[in-house]
């Protein structure tokens, strides 16, 4: 039996498989219709993260460093590169290392979602540095831990003021003087208060710099009279901890400047005697920048940047949540699928431009349309989600508030959109799944309430569904294609059509693509049975049938002079590429076949990047030794990082044909397609074009300096004794196809 988060493991991965197998059906709908909001979105990250003004890392569950900014790299004093995958425990001191053990622990185990403290590093030099640390965990798309953020903000200023304070103190009955200098000229806000209301008894000029008051203004007054805490009770907590410990480290608290401006503070205070009279001492450093760097760097991971809805991670860590809940509860919950009945023809017809006012009118629409405890989520191109919370205890009482919300939410779709000055009509469709007391995964009720959907657009469009038992058939119907799957699989029904890949008008290589010879359907496409194998698993023993079919269509065009020189693209699944025994399949079957290694490239696409790339790039070296080259497929279309791509042993881009589609209507397209090429020629990689339709397309790609294209300008996938009547069409007859197929 597996663990509770061996379930969620699995809840996630089937949500994610869900949309991917939803999309392959409908074509793929990317947020607003195309793709480049994702690089936007990573540029919009990267200069968050580059130019922020507290030291920003990203560590690994195991301790290693696998991301950090200049500014962290200037306190320890290593460049960037020489930090980049060792670990945090190599640059503390051993006497620190406990408290950063200590915190993953309270942070792994849900204690806590943010844990702050102080320790040292230890610089490049061999010296020490103060810090303090605020940590939380990061989650991947599926809801999962997989790092720790951590933002670092330098405190040996004010470790300098605590250590001058101190010693102030222990000098106060010798020289007054000594302690009004360490008091005045510290960087940090010092303040001495009497513990009993508050009152200021002294404060130093970096408080009256930051807060804007005079002295004569504070001197004499309470904090709650000049109401510094905008939390009162974050002073009732600092007294209670300094009564119960006599000091109190790490206080973060907000305060207010004289303007009425909150700002963030990280305190620490103690207790002293002065004159008779019980005081705080506090040293409190601003710590706005450090805090308004975390909040941002979290609403980009948890917030859709278009409509500033929840985004699918933060829709699935909830819909856990609430599931899980609710199996203490008896009130159902509703989850509401709603979609756009028509949303690519108005991307087409209007530009994407019009599309995205749509979504983000749509949005505050939908948000006006639920209560406030609701949650409401964009989860691709025109999908939405919202998720109902403590509804009645009956199912039908339930049912009736669900429908109610679904019909005002309909009813406002359904209002003519103003978009650009251009008048839209637009509707949507609504599938809605009820659950209650933990009966079902999340994935299971995304998918009730996606097939509800389904069935309402089936209908009519611009109407409402509840799942319903009989649309269970289609789930059926996924398993049966499973089982056809297997059956395929052993009676070797499965082929590989080629799809040529042309460059100055000659063919210099092809794109295998696999397809389904069904014994009563005919010939598949991949659409119909790629994602179900992937689902399934099956896409490992396919994508092995795959290679040696590839291998041996190589070693046969060796044969002959004319298709000797001709590459093979091969596209591995991720699920295959993280097989344990990966590079002995890819190098057995070329060894079988007695192919050509170099005759053979591998097609990566940048999803498989994210896991772990240290993995990824040893897999591909150890290919790279025998001649295999390596593709990166949709480049741009996903998590395209810099930082990445120049580690890894590529041999080959691909343009994506979504920005292809839209590259003589869409400047944003175009601009991405000419960066590309540029990035290509700079790391002295090929560079090819998918997708390619039309002249104008090539035409333009031409123009940018691209001069390798694959595409129905040139010819469909087509089975290899077609493929080689179009090598030799035009220099031989195709006597020798025969032989070569």
């Amino acid at each position: 039996m597996g663990t509770f988060a061996d379930q969620n493991r699995l809840e996630e991965n089937g949500v994610a498989a869900h949309f991917s197998s939803r999309d392959a059906r409908r074509g793929s709908l990317t947020p607003t219709g195309r793709t480049e909001l994702l690089p936007a979105n990573e540029a919009l990250y990267r200069a968050s993260f580059e130019q922020a003004a507290v030291g920003i890392l990203h560590t690994g569950l195991d301790g290693r460093i696998l991301e950090c900014n200049v500014c962290f790299a200037r306190m320890v004093g290593y460049p960037l590169h020489e930090l980049v995958g060792s670990s945090f425990q190599a640059i503390t001191p051993p006497e620190d290392r406990g408290s950063g053990n200590a915190a993953a622990a309270r942070l792994l185990t849900g204690e806590t979602s943010t844990v702050s403290f102080e320790k040292r590093y230890l610089r490049k030099d061999g010296s020490l540095t103060w810090v303090v640390l605020t940590i939380s965990i990061q989650y991947d798309g599926q809801g999962e831990p997989f790092c720790f953020l951590t933002l670092v903000q330098d405190i040996n200023d004010r470790k300098q003021a605590e250590r001058q304070l101190a010693a102030a103190q222990e000098a106060l009955r010798v020289s007054e003087e000594r302690y009004r200098s360490a008091f005045q000229m510290s960087l940090d806000c010092v303040n001495l208060n009497r513990l009993s209301d508050g009152m200021f008894v002294d404060c130093n000029r970096a408080f009256l710099a930051l807060t804007g008051w005079t002295r004569e203004e504070v001197i004499g007054r309470t904090s709650n009279e000049l109401n510094i805490w905008a939390d009162p009770n974050d002073r009732v907590r600092l007294v209670r901890a300094l009564e119960q410990q006599g000091a109190c480290r790490n206080l973060e608290a907000q305060f207010r400047k004289n303007s009425g401006e909150a700002i963030w503070g990280l305190m620490s205070a103690s207790v002293i005697e002065l004159e008779g009279m019980r005081c705080i001492l506090s040293v409190t450093h601003d710590m706005s920048d450090a805090k308004a760097a975390q909040d941002e760097i979290r609403h980009l991971a948890f917030y859709d940047p278009l409509t500033d809805l929840a985004n699918r991670r933060l829709l699935l860590q909830r819909l856990r949540q609430i599931v899980s809940a609710s199996r203490r509860s008896d009130r159902w919950q509703a989850l509401l699928f709603i979609d756009f009945d028509d949303f690519k023809t108005l991307n087409d017809t209007l530009g994407h431009d019009v599309g995205d006012l749509l979504l983000k009118e749509a949005a505050r629409r939908l948000i006006r349309s639920v209560r406030d405890g609701d949650t409401a989520a964009r989860v691709g191109g025109d999908e939405f989600v919202v998720i109902l919370e403590d509804l009645s205890e009956d199912a039908e009482g339930s049912a009736a508030q669900a429908k109610t919300v679904a019909d005002k939410i309909l009813a406002t779709m359904n209002e003519p959109f103003t978009l650009a000055n251009r008048h839209c009509n637009c509707t949507v469709s609504i599938g809605i799944s009820l659950f209650c007391r933990g009966n079902g995964s999340t994935t299971e009720i995304l998918q009730q309430a996606d097939l509800a959907m389904y069935s309402a657009k089936q209908e009519g469009r611009s109407a409402i569904r509840f799942f319903a038992p009989e649309l269970q058939e289609a789930v059926n119907a996924r398993v049966e294609l499973e089982a056809e799957l297997r059956r395929g699989i052993e009676r070797d029904e499965f082929l590989l059509w080629y799809q040529p890949q042309v460059r100055a008008d000659r063919i210099f290589g092809a794109e295998a693509l696999m397809r389904w010879n069904h014994p009563t359907r005919g010939i598949l496409p991949p659409a119909s049975f790629i994602a179900s194998a992937e689902d399934s698993g099956l896409i490992v023993p396919l994508g092995q049938q795959a290679l040696r079919t590839a291998s041996g269509q190589i070693a046969a065009w060796a044969k002959h002079p004319e298709t000797s020189e001709l590459t093979l693209a091969v596209n591995v699944s991720p699920r295959q590429f993280r097989e344990a025994d990966f590079v002995d399949q890819v190098l057995s079957a070329l060894e079988e076949a007695g192919a050509d290694p170099s005759r053979l490239q591998l097609e990566i696409t940048e999803s498989m990047l994210v896991d772990d790339l240290d993995k990824t790039i040893e897999i591909m070296k150890r290919l790279r030794a025998k001649g295999v080259q390596f593709a990166l497929d949709d480049f741009g279309t996903g998590y395209s990082s810099l930082a990445y791509l120049k580690r890894l042993p590529l041999d080959q881009l691909k343009i994506d044909r979504a920005f292809v589609r839209d590259i003589l209507v869409d400047a944003s397209s175009s601009a991405i397609a000419g960066a590309i090429v540029s990035l290509s020629r700079a790391m002295n990689m090929s560079l090819l074009a998918e997708g390619v339709e039309t002249e104008e397309q090539r035409a333009t790609l031409d123009d940018l300096g691209c001069d390798a294209y694959q595409g129905f300008l040139f010819s469909p996938p087509v089975p290899p004794s077609d493929f080689l009547s179009l090598v030799f069409a035009g220099r031989h007859t195709a006597g020798a196809c025969s032989e070569l197929s």
